[in-house]
């Protein structure tokens, strides 16, 4: 356990630098801001294009995996949204506090560290974890705050938003190139490899950055918010990939591990967008980023130690 904490320590650390450089404004708001940038739409995407071209499709899109995360997840998104309604919060509210206690930093967090601790065969179960987030529950909180809010759904937005996502987009371009078996050129792969090698410290970083701006206002919703990320979660897909669904141990680990980290950037970027309780996700953010420190070693002792 102290072997994994010191391992995970580095990544934590960064996200600390990042958040005391934001605290004392030697990093501002709109510093911040472009660092996401690059990092969302280059960096990152350079680091999933590489990996997803390497990957063997053929392994990759194990049906029984799939439906393990879903289910748990799922069922956890159940879970949290039927809690919200019993304090008679308004079905768009509901449905973001369930989105926010499943949806983990997968994309920052989870591909940089993940892959470094677990090994360079956990990039496609991360891959199939982020991917799922993306486009399966990120449809589902489009679907219910605009049906909510407009008494219908309209699939445009819900498609525009997948296409404009460079994560999707730099993921099912490395796929198309594996599985068409495209040689990988030399310096398109050490272009790939500089670029993609800024992700981790430059996503790790831009994480703290962005905490500094947030504040633990409204705890006891992100407190339990924050429950529901760190525990239920990982519990949930536990539960369905160990013991309902047939999923590979190696890959159920991968899975598990990831679903134990905290709640994701792009949930507040959301909650923005949408109008809806972005103090409280922001709340949720730091909580359970800062709790995580000791939760996420010890998940990843627990399946890989």
């Amino acid at each position: 356990m102290l072997e994994i904490f010191l391992k995970t320590l580095p990544f934590f650390a960064l996200i600390g630098l990042g958040w005391f450089a934001g605290q004392i404004r030697f990093f501002t708001a709109e510093a911040t801001a472009w660092l996401t940038k690059f990092v969302f739409y280059f960096a990152l995407s350079a680091m999933l294009f590489k990996f997803s071209a390497n990957l063997d499709l053929g392994a990759l899109f194990d049906p029984q995996f799939i439906l393990a995360y879903l289910t748990g997840s799922g069922a956890v998104w159940l879970v949290s949204f039927a809690v919200a309604k019993t304090r008679k919060l308004p079905t768009a509210l509901a449905a973001m506090e369930a989105h926010t206690s499943m949806t983990g930093n997968t994309g920052f967090l989870g591909v940089p560290m993940l892959v470094v601790l677990l090994g360079p065969l956990a990039v496609g179960p991360v891959l199939m974890v982020l991917a799922c987030d993306l486009i399966v529950f990120s449809s589902i909180i489009t679907i219910f705050i605009t049906a909510s809010r407009h008494g219908k759904v309209s699939l445009a937005p819900i498609a525009l938003g997948l296409v404009k996502n460079p994560m999707i987009v730099s993921m099912l371009a490395g796929l198309a190139w594996a599985g068409l078996k495209l040689p990988m050129p030399g310096p398109l792969e050490e272009f790939m490899t500089l670029l993609g090698a800024a992700a981790t410290p430059g996503a790790l970083f831009a994480i703290g950055a962005s905490l500094a701006g947030k504040s633990a206002e409204k705890p006891a919703p992100a407190i339990w918010l924050s429950f529901g990320k760190l525990f239920l979660h990982p519990a949930a897909i536990a539960v369905t990939a160990l013991l309902i669904f047939d999923v590979e141990p190696y890959a159920a680990g991968v899975m598990i591990a990831a679903a134990a980290l905290p709640v994701a950037g792009n949930v507040y970027i959301l909650a923005q967008h949408f109008g809806v309780a972005p103090q409280r996700v922001s709340a949720a953010i730091l909580v359970s980023t800062a709790v995580s420190i000791l939760t996420v070693p010890a998940v990843i002792h627990w399946v890989h130690g």
